[in-house]
This record gives C-alpha cells, structure tokens and sequence, in this order.
C-alpha cells in the first residue's frame, strides 16, 4: 500500500512538473542488475570482505585482509582490513588505517567519514575498541568522535544523526548496554535514554548480528543471540518502534525461529534488509538442518506492519546452504552466501524436488518467494557477506574471486542494464 501511494505520488509528481522523482536516486528501485560484471574494480588479493558502505561517490571495504592491487593487476596496495576505491573508474583511494583487528561493519558517516566496527582494539595505535569514525580523505580518526564498546562490533545502522551499533558487548562508554546501543554519529556520545534490554539467558550472552532501519525511519530490525527485549519474549528476531524519543517493542513477533536449527550456534541469524517501500523485511540464515519446516538455511518475508505473532509470508530454502547477505531493491531480493540451490525445501545437502542451481549468488522474487531467472555465479568459497545498493548497480563482497565466470578478486560490482 505505501508502495503504491508513493508511486502515484510519483506520477503525480512528474505531471504537474515534467519532472520524475525518484527515492536514493533510483538505486532502490532499480531494474534486476546485469550478470556481467564491470571489468575495472580492484581486487583483494587474500583474506575476506564482511561489509561494505557507499559514501558518495567511493566504496569503502571491509573485512580481514592485507593485499589490494588495481583491475588490470599491475600496481600492487598495502591495506589492513580496509580500503575504498572510486565508484567512477575503480581507482584504489589513498584511504587506509592501522587497525589491529578485522572489520565486520560499516556505514555513512557526517562529513565525509565513514564509521568503522569490528574486532579490533587500536586504530593507528591508538586504543579505541571495537568503533571508530574515520576521514574518507586521510583514514585517520575524526576529530570530536569518541566512542568504544566493551567487546566487538558487527553491525551498525545509521538513521537522523544516530548510529544504532549492534555486536558482542556488554558496555558502551562505561555503561551497562548489552550487545545494541544508540550513540549520536558524529560525536560518538552514548544515548543514554536508548535501552532495548536485549537477553539472552536461556544462551548465555545476548549478540546482535545484523541491523535494518525502516525507510520511513520509524522500525528497527534487530537480529541475533537474543530472547527478550525490553522485558518481553523475542526468539532470534525484534522489531523495535523507534519513531519516538523512547524505544518501545513494535507489535510484531514470530516464534519462526526454532531453536533446533540452533544447535552448535547461538544464533543461526545471519542478515536482514527492509524493502525500499518498508513493506516487509527479509532475514538470511545459516543452521545446518534442512527441513520444509524449519527456518535453517532460509530466506524468509515478513510483513513490517501486521501485527501480532507473525508467520513469515514466504520462506525459500537451500537445502542445507548457508545464506548470509541480503539486500532488496524495487524488483528484487538478493542474497548470497555458499548455498548451491535455492527452491529447494526437500533437499538435504542435495537438491530436492524444484531445485534450481544458483552457486553463491541468486536473485528472488519479492512476490512469489521463488528464484528469478538471475544467475551470474560466483565460486562459493565460505560465502558471499556483503551487499549494497547503489546508483550504479549491485556491489558483493566476498572471500572468493570467481564472479559472473570472470576473474574479481573478493569484490565485484554488477552494473544497470
């Protein structure tokens, strides 16, 4: 419904002005990508990519590497667990920092920054656990941010001059915050006021794998190691209400998430996007079990504003594959990993009645549930973890360098038809 509220804006819009409007400059409602990928981004020699981030006109990876050279291969970078290049001819960026640990999230920050998270204690030396706020021209730290947490980083999502930060910690600034915080993104100073009183006791230690906010900015998807929040019962998954000053619980929950896929994780959660009209919600997991129903191994829509205990409205499975990154445009549902199939609830580790091969990369139907016909390929490796949607296409990141049956090591970027 607000879907199509918005697009006959739109055509309102473009009657009255001869002008078209589009939302992030078309790139959420951009066409189903290219299976070719461009030919001039760099490549990560060794090592991994878990995040990515566009700021402006520049991509900025991370993850636990050293080695970057340029496309054609010929002049070789020095870069610890981070880089950015050019989105206009792959030009590797001065950009670089000393960081003694890898990197697991990223995102816009003000001024040309980026925001840094992730396993590491020292930025250029100096101690600043798990965040940090950098200059996109110079990679060193931005004056005025201070910011740390007690433990890691894994995910951070940033809305209206807030940075929600969501990892593996019990602290934030020497208070008590338990794996989710709230801090201001250009100073760094804590939210106070902000406490979603994440637990997990039936586990152990409440972590927060993966973060989404809501188009219109009013629901925080929040994913990981938890079974309450704010006092309530909340399986693997919570939909916050953050259209006010205080945090409250939005009126959505799923007992989806059965803990037998569980087993030796504590949390089989791995991603989670919104729709660019904030309709619904898809979350990718890991699990190691296959069965039509069980949510291992899955991605899975959920309505964002039906209310009550909710069942997902489609689930597509693997047959037994991890998935771990999702991003959703206007047209479809990406997601990644090192699944072999999707379409396939009755395999187990093989492929099932309906199967259809999609190795490491694959496009969904945000309708159906089904497996569009997209199918660049990638060698699986460990899995792909890192998407982003931008004007210029579709951006990956992975651990391996096989992509659309070409050569790109660890990064690739599918370009609009």
């Amino acid at each position: 419904m607000r879907r199509r509220l918005f697009l006959a804006f739109a055509a309102l819009l473009t009657l009255l002005t001869g002008s078209s409007f589009s939302p992030a400059e078309g790139a959420d409602y951009q066409p189903v990508v290219a299976t070719n990928p461009v030919d001039w981004t760099p490549h990560i020699r060794d090592g991994a990519v878990h995040a990515m981030t566009v700021v402006g006109d520049v991509a900025v990876v991370g993850g636990d590497f050293s080695e970057v050279s340029s496309a054609d291969g010929g002049t070789g970078y020095e870069r610890g667990n981070l880089m950015a290049f050019s989105l206009t001819n792959g030009r590797v960026l001065p950009f670089q920092a000393d960081l003694d640990g890898p990197v697991w999230a990223l995102a816009p920050g003000p001024d040309n920054s980026v925001l840094v998270g992730g396993g590491f204690d020292k930025v250029n030396g100096v101690t600043n656990p798990g965040l940090a706020r950098l200059d996109l021209a110079t990679g060193r730290p931005s004056a005025g941010f201070d910011a740390w947490v007690a433990g890691d980083v894994r995910a951070i999502a940033v809305r209206g001059g807030w940075a929600y930060v969501g990892g593996w910690f019990d602290y934030a600034d020497d208070v008590a915050r338990t794996a989710l915080a709230r801090i201001d993104a250009r100073t760094g100073a804590l939210d106070r006021s902000f406490d979603a009183k994440l637990r997990a006791p039936e586990i152990g230690r409440a972590k927060v794998e993966g973060l989404a906010i809501s188009p219109a900015g009013d629901r925080l998807a929040v994913i990981g190691a938890l079974t309450q929040a704010l006092g309530q019962k909340r399986v693997q998954v919570a939909l916050l209400d953050i259209s006010r000053p205080a945090v409250r619980l939005a009126d959505w929950s799923t007992d989806a998430y059965n803990p037998r896929c569980r087993r030796q994780f504590d949390t089989y959660m791995r991603d989670v996007d919104f729709s660019p009209d904030g309709e619904y919600f898809v979350v990718v997991t890991t699990g190691r079990m296959s069965a039509p129903d069980l949510l291992c191994d899955t991605a899975a829509r959920f309505e964002t504003y039906a209310s009550g205990d909710r069942e997902p409205t489609w689930v597509n499975h693997t047959g037994g594959d991890s998935l771990y990154a999702v991003a959703i445009t206007g047209t479809a549902i990406y997601v990644g990993g090192h699944q072999r199939w999707l379409d396939n609830p009755y395999g187990h580790e093989d492929a099932g009645f309906g199967a259809v091969s999609r190795p490491g990369i694959a496009a969904i139907d945000p309708d159906s549930g089904e497996a569009m016909s997209w199918n660049p390929t990638r060698s699986r490796g460990e899995g792909l973890r890192a998407f982003v949607v931008c004007k210029q296409g579709l951006l990956v990141g992975s651990d391996t360098d096989q992509l659309g049956h070409e050569y790109h090591g660890r990064i690739g970027l599918f370009p609009l038809r």
